[in-house]
């Protein structure tokens, strides 16, 4: 069964359009705040963060309105990491957590994240339950005059969660010497990162830190890494990072410019935290995950599993056999040991620590050799298109050349109205004739939309 407003990741949409806009964000932190108000009944605390598109400025109002209307409590952060919001939510003791965001996505597009007092992300479960006080009558949700909640702005929330994630390292961990590019997706790390990393002793070469409501994950951030790759090679840096707009997601680049994705990052973990003895069960990926960390992996006798794609469900899968690394290509890398959801700034430092000892991150980033991978996005007006009849034969034919020489992924997009091809084999030609197959099926569904 699948969710009426919940994706893979939260909520999400283009702004004044749908389910992004003032009434409903109205609803959701009504039907949101009702439903944690009534697991926890000691005080009725709900925090709320977001990144820096100027549609946040109209979207938070409406939320606070929602949950003050329900008489929870709120804590407004100001733009803060997404994993930022998860460990306050939990060290603050509050029934809730809201990021309202649209990570990667370009300004127009906005959502919102929910987590749990254990700062971990929602179940269908729970989303399912929401859902239906969203679509409730919402009169019986809201609260009586003198049980209204009230609203405080904190303005130390990028302080908080820079303190938390520095008790995670040694007292001694420093980066004196080491040159950074940095670049921030004009999103919601541009405070914490910079200021970490420099409070570590690092030479920060920032780019992405100027936000101004439009310019978020407009070419830069973790989806463009030619941004960071182009500034290595001109500061003569020893490592690039990247993250998008939430700062959840994580992409590098080594001294030789080279890109480095999310497989061969958590690739390089899994192998490090084996030989200190901290790694617990195994990997998990997702269905996008490299062939080649797979086969990496099991050389390694590392365990090595696939959940959905989703950061969500690949912590979920964690938490149920007791892993304690998993992460999607993407960037999205879930350090157990450290967190409750990805965290490109906690994942950098990990990396760095492990850098401290004058090693260079070509020798300590490109674990394996990955299998060629091309995924190609293509825009729909119905996701529905591929369980079509002629949709569903195209994608048989296609698996059916593919089959022995690689393999191939259909998908809806979780985020986007978009569906999502990717294949995966040593010979390219071989990909790309099957994606087309595909594509050219799907856009006979869709005569009129755009590519």
């Amino acid at each position: 069964m699948s969710n009426k407003y919940f994706g893979t990741d939260g909520i999400r949409g283009t702004v004044n359009q749908g389910n992004i806009t003032g009434e409903k964000f109205f609803k959701f932190g009504l039907a949101a705040g009702t439903y944690f108000k009534n697991q926890k009944k000691t005080k009725q605390i709900a925090i709320i963060a977001k990144d820096t598109r100027l549609s946040g400025y109209t979207l938070e109002p409406a939320l606070v309105s929602g949950l003050v209307s329900g008489g929870m409590h709120v804590f407004t952060l100001g733009p803060l990491p997404t994993n930022g919001l998860a460990m306050l939510t939990r060290s603050m003791k509050a029934n809730m957590g809201i990021m309202i965001t649209a990570s990667h996505n370009p300004h127009y597009d906005n959502g919102l994240k929910l987590f749990g007092p254990d700062g971990m992300k929602l179940s269908d479960r729970i989303e399912r339950k929401i859902e239906r006080l969203i679509d409730a009558k919402n009169t019986k949700q809201l609260t009586k005059p003198k049980m209204l909640g009230r609203v405080k702005r904190l303005e130390d929330g990028n302080d908080k969660y820079i303190e938390i994630l520095k008790k995670n390292f040694p007292q001694n961990f420093k980066l004196k010497g080491t040159k950074i590019v940095l670049d921030c997706a004009n999103g919601a790390g541009y405070i914490a990162a910079p200021k970490l990393l420099k409070n570590l002793g690092a030479k920060v070469m920032s780019i992405g830190v100027e936000p101004n409501g439009f310019n978020i994950n407009d070419k830069c951030g973790s989806t463009y890494p030619s941004k960071i790759q182009i500034a290595v090679k001109k500061y003569k840096a020893h490592v690039g990072i990247s993250f998008d707009g939430d700062a959840d997601r994580i992409i590098m680049c080594d001294e030789n410019s080279k890109v480095i994705d999310g497989d061969q990052i958590i690739a390089m973990l899994a192998r490090r935290w084996k030989l200190k003895k901290i790694l617990k069960g195994g990997v998990i990926g997702t269905l996008m995950s490299n062939y080649g960390l797979g086969n990496f992996l099991r050389k390694e006798k590392i365990r090595f599993l696939r959940s959905k794609v989703g950061d969500r469900y690949v912590k979920e899968k964690m938490k149920k056999l007791n892993f304690n690394l998993g992460g999607e290509q993407s960037g999205h890398i879930i350090l157990g040991k450290f967190a409750t959801t990805g965290d490109g700034l906690m994942v950098a430092l990990e990396v760095l620590f492990s850098l401290r000892k004058g090693k260079k991150a070509s020798q300590l980033l490109n674990v394996f050799r990955p299998l060629p991978q091309i995924l190609e996005n293509v825009a729909v007006k119905d996701k529905n298109v591929i369980t079509k009849t002629k949709c569903k034969k195209a994608i048989k034919k296609a698996n059916k050349l593919m089959n022995g020489y690689g393999r191939l992924l259909i998908r809806k997009s979780g985020t986007e109205p978009k569906i999502r091809i990717m294949g995966e084999s040593y010979d390219k030609n071989l990909i790309l004739k099957c994606i087309n197959i595909i594509k050219r099926s799907v856009k006979r569904w869709n005569p009129s939309q755009k590519y």
